[in-house]
C-alpha cells in the first residue's frame, strides 16, 4: 500500500487555499524554498504536476484540483475529529460542491441553493464559478457534485454527464423610478428607442430578447453589453438603461438595486438546469435543491 506524507499534503493544501507561496508562507511561517521543496516532493510521490506557473501566479492543474478537494476533505475531517473528541460538535457537515455557470444570475443561484442550507443536517456549501465547458470537465472528474446552468448539456458532448431540468421563468424589465415611469405606458412598444443594457450576443438571454424585439417591432437604443449579469444590473441601478432579469426573482432585484418594473413577458423564457455526473440525483442536498426548484421556486 502506498502512503502519503501528510506534512507535504498540508503544505500543498495551504498554498492552494491561500492562493500562492507568499500568503501560505505567512500562515505556515515557512520560507519559499521550504514550501517549494515540500510541494515538489509531493508531486514526485504522486507522479503528477499539481501547480503550473501562469505569469507570476501558481494555478492548480487538473490533477491539482482533484488533490486539493481530497486534501480539503482530509483536513476538514481532522478538525471535526478534534471537535468531536472534545465535545464541540453535534454532527458532521454535509459537503456540497456546486459549479455555477458564469452566465447564471446570482440571485437565481441564491434562491436555488437555499433549500440545501435548510436541511436538518448541516451543509457546508462550496461554490465555484466558471465557464460552462470548464465546469462540465470538472464534473466529469467528480470534483463537483452539481453544476447549475442556463442550458442543458449539448447533444453529442464528449463529457458523460446528465441534465436535470429545474424550471423556467418569464422575464421582467427593470429601470430606475424615473426611467421606468417614462417607459411603462404602452409596453412593449414603449421600449422602442429606450436606453437598454443587454447581455452579450452569444448568450442565451440575448438571443431570446433579440427575437422578442423583432417580433414586437421594437428597436431599443443599446447603451451597453455585458457578460456579467451583476455588473449589468449595477449599471441599471445607476439609471444608465433598462435591463431584463428573471421574473421569479423580481422582488429581490427591486430591493437590491432600487429599481422598478417597466413590464413583463412570458414570451421570453429563462431555463435552468442541474447537471450531474449521475443519471439519478442522489446527494441529499442536490435532491433538496431540485425538489424545491420544481415545486416551489418555479411552480406555477
Amino acid at each position: 500500500m502506498e502512503w502519503i506524507n501528510y506534512h507535504h499534503l498540508l503544505y500543498f493544501w495551504v498554498v492552494a487555499r491561500e492562493g500562492g507561496l507568499v500568503p501560505a508562507g505567512k500562515v505556515l511561517r515557512l520560507s519559499h524554498p521550504t514550501l517549494i521543496a515540500q510541494v515538489r516532493t509531493l508531486e514526485e510521490q504522486l507522479g503528477e504536476k499539481l501547480f503550473v506557473k501562469v505569469g507570476r501566479k501558481l494555478e492548480l492543474t487538473e490533477t491539482g484540483r482533484v488533490a486539493y478537494r481530497y486534501a480539503d476533505e482530509i483536513f476538514t475531517l481532522g478538525r471535526e475529529m478534534v471537535d468531536a473528541v472534545k465535545g464541540r460538535t453535534v454532527g458532521q457537515a454535509l459537503r456540497l460542491e456546486v459549479g455555477v455557470a458564469d452566465v447564471v444570475p446570482k440571485l437565481i443561484v441564491r434562491r436555488l441553493l437555499q433549500p440545501a442550507l435548510e436541511l436538518e443536517q448541516p451543509v457546508r456549501l462550496v461554490c465555484l464559478e466558471d465557464s460552462f465547458e470548464k465546469l462540465l470537465a470538472d464534473l466529469a472528474l467528480h470534483t463537483l457534485d452539481i453544476v447549475i446552468a442556463d442550458a442543458p448539456v449539448p447533444q453529442g458532448s464528449s463529457v458523460r454527464v446528465y441534465s436535470h431540468f429545474l424550471g423556467e421563468t418569464g422575464v421582467s424589465f427593470f429601470a430606475t423610478k424615473e426611467l421606468a415611469s417614462s417607459r411603462r405606458r404602452g409596453f412593449p412598444k414603449s421600449l422602442d428607442g429606450a436606453p437598454f443594457l443587454l447581455p452579450l450576443q452569444h448568450l442565451t438571454l440575448r438571443r431570446s430578447l433579440n427575437t422578442w424585439f423583432q417580433r414586437h417591432d421594437v428597436a431599443p437604443h443599446i447603451v451597453g453589453e455585458f457578460e456579467d449579469s451583476a455588473l449589468l444590473k449595477a449599471f441599471g441601478a445607476d439609471g444608465v438603461g433598462i435591463f431584463a432579469a428573471p421574473s421569479v426573482v423580481e422582488r429581490e432585484v427591486m430591493a437590491q438595486y432600487d429599481v422598478q418594473v417597466v413590464g413583463r413577458t412570458e414570451e421570453v423564457k429563462e431555463r435552468f438546469y442541474a447537471i450531474s455526473a449521475e443519471r439519478r440525483l442522489k446527494h441529499p442536498a442536490v435532491v433538496a435543491v431540485s425538489d424545491a426548484a420544481k415545486h416551489r421556486l418555479f411552480a406555477r
